[in-house]
Formats: structure tokens, sequence, C-alpha cells
């Protein structure tokens, strides 16, 4: 089963929410925090345009220099781990799907103005891997008990779990 972007992300914040998005329940179209992300993309990389490949991952720019760089842009980093995994999946499926070496990955935090460098290593190609394989464990079992977490109230799956 091919894992996208959002899957990774939702990994590391809500075991439940990764479950119902991966079975086609998707709220985020309607929430407002997504909407207010991709309005700051939009606003402050207006030259930029992002890159969908393979209908599973969606990088937000790319630039050639010396290596290829992938950058995602986020609102804050108070979620900054399922930040730099999704980040790092990308680069992961980048090289081993498209064969491309030669990557560097960035977080921009452009309303801080943050921007914060990954590298792919040998160690978290081996930790995503793992991170695949839970993922697709977690798909193919019932749904995981929600956690009440800080973030709860501003899902866009608040309802589904909490009503």
């Amino acid at each position: 089963m091919k894992i996208n972007g959002s899957q990774i992300n939702y990994y590391f914040i809500c075991k439940t929410k990764l479950w119902l998005f991966s079975h086609n329940i998707q709220m985020e179209q309607e929430s407002d925090t997504v909407s207010l992300g991709k309005q700051l993309h939009e606003n402050t990389y207006k030259r930029e345009k992002d890159f969908l490949i393979d209908n599973l991952i969606n990088v937000d720019f790319i630039k050639k220099r010396k290596d290829i760089e992938i950058h995602e842009v986020k609102k804050t980093p108070k979620m900054e781990k399922s930040h730099e995994y999704q980040l790092l999946y990308y680069m992961y499926y980048l090289k081993n799907e498209k064969g491309i070496d030669n990557l560097i990955g960035y977080i921009d935090y452009p309303k801080i103005r943050k921007k914060v460098k990954f590298e792919l290593t040998p160690e978290k190609e081996e930790e995503i891997r793992d991170i695949i394989q839970e993922i697709n464990e977690i798909i193919n079992s019932d749904i995981p008990k929600p956690k009440k977490l800080k973030i709860c109230r501003k899902c866009a799956y608040f309802e589904l779990c909490w009503i």
C-alpha cells in the first residue's frame, strides 16, 4: 500500500486521525487551520509552485541548486516532529522510487522567519521504513480509540472522535 505525506504527518499527531483519513473519511478540506496554512504558503511563496508526485506526495516547492532542495512550508513549529518526518518521507520516496540521491530538505516557517535543514541519513531511512510498516498495520486494523490531546479541539475530526 502506498503511503502519502499526510499519513506520515498524522502518524505522529493522532493514530485515530490517521485511520479515519486512510479510510477516505477526509475532513481537512473544511478546516480553517488547513485553509490558513495554504494561504500562508500561497502568499509567502507566490513564485514557487508545488509538486504533486505520483498522486502521493505534495511538495510545497523544489529548488534545484547543487543539490535538490525539497521545501515544506508550515505555519508553526508546534508539530515539528510530524513536519520533520513528513519531509523525510518525501526525501525517502524521491530517493527510493525516483532514484534521486542529492536531496536536502527544509522546513520553512515564514511567520517566525525560521528555516530548518534536514538530511536523509541511513538511520532515518530505517525509521521511515518502520513507520510505513506501522502505518500499514494501523490502517489494516480496527479504528484506534481516540486519545484526548491538547490539539483535539482544533482538529477537523473532533466531532467524529468526541461527540
